[in-house]
């Protein structure tokens, strides 16, 4: 498949007098030094432009549409060749739900005047509509609250996005929309999750619930808990249910979301729980930090990474925990972040680089680099895929911060493939 420069495949499609236009000089800068293969990568400046636009071209036409009550009409759907035939509007609120997820902690940065400032105000401001929209009846995008199960898995991360930014997109909506996302969010208790990877959507439900003094059901919270422990097989690694699966579920949704509910549960000190909250609390995020030092072997010295598993489509989500760990501040230190973001840097160049990552319109498509249709799984559709937003977490950082300030490093695998000095890797027991 053609490459094309990194920023010129994140212009196209982008709203004009967005970002976008502040990246053109970073990026050829940045394109001069890869080219001639100097240092491990951009500057943090260089590396941060290119994540935000490539923010913008993901979450604009989403945003601009759902705002407007229009996604439906416009979002042309695209389902796996193996589609299990459930009700296609579930794509929406997929759509939606991952898309915010990721982008929540961007959008409440401080309003500036730089033009990065200027996009993320005017799609904050989309965003909240968006929300208001989404559970108002009479709106044309109303989501599918009331059908099938899947239901539950994208609420999940409707409201890990109200989590992770609850002043920017939870305190400004209006009281009537606050009630009916309550309403929504607990009807859904009657979907009986199996027990997989769906038993934390349960529980990220009840946690928010927790988190903003509304009645939660903690039996939710707690079963979901006690099975991701039960399932830990060591190293870092969770099992998805009662078998093994070598895939990147443990990015996808296993770590950040037990770690993201503990942060609840012992922010608001559970009395339900028997236990001490904050040692759970602590041993998932030693785990997830073990886990994302597997992840970063993993980046090859181009940025490619092992397709491996199901879900292959969700992309660069496949980094969640190193990109929720840098916005955390919480890299182990055995993972630099100047290391993390060039080793990032690399990953999302050679996944976006693709452009048929994007429809005409605009718009995910299903694929692991480009448009793949084959690769899509029985559940997958182009709404789905907007769970790749993950991957741009650490853009909840401001500019000024060490994420972006720090020098570039070259990661392991580099320093490993050109001959230097790098770490050994042992087993943890957690």
């Amino acid at each position: 498949m053609e490459r094309r420069n990194f920023i010129q495949a994140l212009a196209a499609g982008a709203a004009a007098g967005g970002i976008t236009a502040a990246q053109s000089a970073a990026a050829a800068t940045a394109n001069a030094a890869n080219t001639a293969g100097a240092g491990p990568g951009v500057s943090g400046a260089e590396a941060r432009a290119q994540l935000a636009a490539l923010a913008q071209k993901m979450s604009e036409p989403v945003l601009t549409n759902m705002a407007a009550g229009t996604l439906k009409k416009n979002f042309a759907l695209e389902v796996s060749p193996t589609w299990d035939g459930r009700d296609k509007g579930v794509a929406y609120l997929e759509c939606f739900g991952r898309l915010i997820a990721g982008i929540a902690p961007w959008l409440a940065l401080p309003d500036d005047g730089t033009p990065e400032g200027r996009t993320r105000k005017r799609l904050h401001q989309l965003a909240l509509q968006s929300y208001t929209n989404s559970v108002d009846p009479a709106n044309p995008d109303y989501l599918s609250w009331k059908v099938h199960g899947q239901t539950l898995v994208d609420s999940a991360y409707f409201t890990n996005a109200l989590i992770r930014a609850p002043q920017a997109l939870w305190d400004p909506l209006d009281a009537r929309t606050k009630q009916r996302i309550i309403a929504e969010i607990k009807s859904l208790r009657r979907i009986e999750p199996p027990y997989i990877n769906w038993m934390l959507f349960a529980a990220m439900n009840e946690a928010w619930l927790m988190s903003i003094g509304e009645e939660f059901d903690p039996l939710r919270m707690n079963v979901a808990i006690r099975k991701i422990n039960e399932w830990y097989v060591g190293d870092g690694w969770i099992k998805d249910g009662e078998a093994f699966h070598f895939d990147y579920y443990n990015a996808f949704v296993m770590h950040p979301m037990m770690v993201e509910i503990l942060d609840v549960l012992d922010a608001k000190k559970g009395a339900f729980w028997n236990g001490k909250p904050e040692e759970l609390r602590a041993q998932a995020i030693k785990r997830m930090q073990r886990y994302s030092e597997h992840l970063e072997r993993f980046i090859a010295t181009d940025g490619s990474f092992p397709p491996i598993g199901r879900s292959l489509t969700y992309r660069t989500a496949a980094f969640q925990p190193l990109a929720l760990l840098a916005l955390r501040k919480q890299l182990p230190q055995s993972l630099p972040e100047g290391q993390i973001r060039a080793a990032m840097h690399a990953v999302h160049k050679a996944v976006w680089n693709a452009p048929s990552n994007f429809t005409k319109d605009g718009y995910l498509t299903i694929g692991f680099v480009g448009h793949q249709p084959e690769l899509g799984d029985w559940y997958s559709n182009n709404g789905s895929m907007y769970i790749a937003s993950a991957s741009l977490l650490p853009l909840g950082l401001p500019a000024s911060d060490s994420y972006w300030t720090a020098p570039a490093q070259d990661w392991t695998q580099k320093k490993a493939f050109a001959g230097a000095r790098f770490p050994k890797d042992y087993p943890v027991n957690y």
